[in-house]
């Protein structure tokens, strides 16, 4: 457990893009008990985007997708039994999906002040909330003064749009500007670490330092890109020794470096979620972590 945004929570939530973008369930109340297995299982936060959709003809989006992920999440947590008010939402602004005429997907950053504000405030609406527990900016948007997107969401805390903002897709040099722009109103990092993608910018350090939470995005390497999946042979070993998946073992790696990172692995179904989350419980020894770390790049 620990603290983020005002929550005392587990330290592994559950990221919702693979129930809301390219190959999510056809069925959408697969999507919606997915979500329920994993609040049942203890997790606490739960992160979307308002980018989370599919554009259904060439271009940024139509209205008939747009939301999806947000909706989804509203939509399990009204129908969910439990506490609600534990609960932790994270969404972000300043990034669209696309789609181009060979019927491709992908994303598009859109930073500017004006768009950042408005997707905000229509994050609120769709989730349904007064104000939004965290609000991320998505990305560094390279048309736009990284200064000019954190004053965005400066305004955003202090007209009551989000109560906490955090920063994601960014550089130590970005972090810096943020904290100088929003000082104690930023909270968290939300960067992609995985045996795969290492932090080369030691990132988590620069958060360390600053006393900022770090939120690990794609932590089982991702699934929208391929990648080299014998960096995962020495956590396959680890996992038969506890009779456990690698994904476990993964997991529970990332949890064991430090207090304030926090993970959240996307899933597709109930029995994905509760594997991920029992790796709050799995206890690596000093010597299985040495060996793990001999893997990074």
């Amino acid at each position: 457990m620990s603290e983020l945004a005002g929550y005392d929570i587990a330290r592994l939530g559950m990221g919702v893009m693979a129930l809301s973008i390219e190959g999510r369930p056809t069925n959408r109340a697969q999507a919606i008990d997915t979500i329920h297995a994993a609040l049942d299982a203890g997790v606490r936060y739960l992160d979307t985007a308002w980018s989370y959709y599919l554009p259904s003809k060439p271009g940024t989006g139509e209205p008939e997708d747009m939301g999806y992920g947000e909706y989804l999440v509203r939509d399990a947590l009204a129908s969910w039994q439990g506490p609600r008010d534990e609960v932790l939402v994270a969404t972000k602004t300043g990034w669209l999906r696309t789609l181009d005429e060979a019927g491709h997907y992908g994303w598009q950053a859109d930073a500017r002040p004006e768009t950042m504000i408005a997707q905000a405030k229509e994050s609120a609406r769709r989730l349904g909330v007064d104000a939004l527990d965290l609000l991320y900016s998505h990305c560094n948007d390279p048309a736009v003064p990284y200064a000019e997107q954190m004053e965005a969401l400066k305004t955003l805390v202090d007209e009551g749009v989000a109560r906490h903002v955090g920063i994601s897709r960014v550089g130590s040099a970005d972090i810096e500007t943020a904290h100088q722009v929003l000082g104690e109103r930023l909270v968290a990092v939300q960067n992609q670490f995985s045996p795969v993608h290492p932090d080369p910018e030691n990132t988590m350090e620069t958060c360390k330092r600053l006393g900022l939470a770090f939120v690990c995005w794609s932590p089982l390497g991702g699934f929208l890109d391929p990648f080299n999946a014998h960096l995962f042979d020495r956590f396959r070993e680890v996992g038969r020794a506890h009779g456990c998946s690698y994904q476990r073992v993964t997991l529970a790696w990332e949890l064991a470096r430090w207090d304030r990172l926090f993970t959240i692995p996307s899933a597709r179904n109930p029995q994905e979620i509760e594997d991920s989350f029992a790796a709050t419980e799995l206890r690596l020894s000093v010597d299985e972590l040495a060996y793990l770390d001999g893997i990074r790049r």
